[in-house]
């Protein structure tokens, strides 16, 4: 499936962490022939170190400026991606207002149980592992509600394969008007 010649935007997915933003992301730069980012890993290759030392040696602030400042340099590229966010890239409102000018924005919403589910034993997550997991998710959950509610176009992935994802996110955007 390519691209239509009118769709002139990046793709940006926001989510909550467990939501299938990277697996989606990379399925639907591979169905629209658009360049993959996964912002999570251009962070850790422009900052030179894991995500998980940026929080640790410099705090979340200096995380949040290096996304801020990776989201940026992909948006403002002069092509379209496909962008996988970080969990947490809404907050900043500037983050918000360059994905709503460079981009398509689609939240793929997640329900606490399949967050749960899907991230059981995870270690990665700096902002999730230090505390009892289901009430740091839901209390994550409702601090970024309303900034994900801003997107453009928002996807229910409960249930649901990262094929029907993609494809029901695809099926949008060919019925977006010019």
């Amino acid at each position: 499936m390519s691209r239509s010649a009118t769709f002139d935007k990046s793709i940006v997915l926001t989510g909550f962490m467990g939501s299938g933003k990277s697996s989606v992301a990379a399925l639907l730069a591979e169905m629209t022939g658009s360049p993959f980012v996964d912002l999570d890993e251009v962070v850790v290759k422009e900052a030179g170190k894991t995500i998980h030392r940026i929080f640790k040696e410099d705090g979340e602030a200096a995380f949040r400026d290096w996304e801020s400042l990776c989201l940026e340099k992909a948006l403002t590229s002069k092509r379209t991606v496909v962008i996988a966010t970080g969990g947490g890239a809404v907050i900043s409102a500037y983050n918000r207002e360059i994905m709503k000018n460079f981009g398509v924005v689609i939240n793929l919403m997640v329900s606490l149980p399949q967050v749960l589910k899907r991230l059981q034993g995870a270690q990665d997550r700096p902002l999730f592992s230090d505390q009892n997991p289901e009430e740091g998710a839901r209390r994550l959950m409702m601090q970024r509600e309303p900034f994900y509610a801003e997107a453009d176009i928002r996807i229910d992935t409960d249930g649901k394969s990262v094929e029907d994802v993609a494809a029901e996110i695809m099926s949008v955007l060919t019925e977006l008007p010019e």
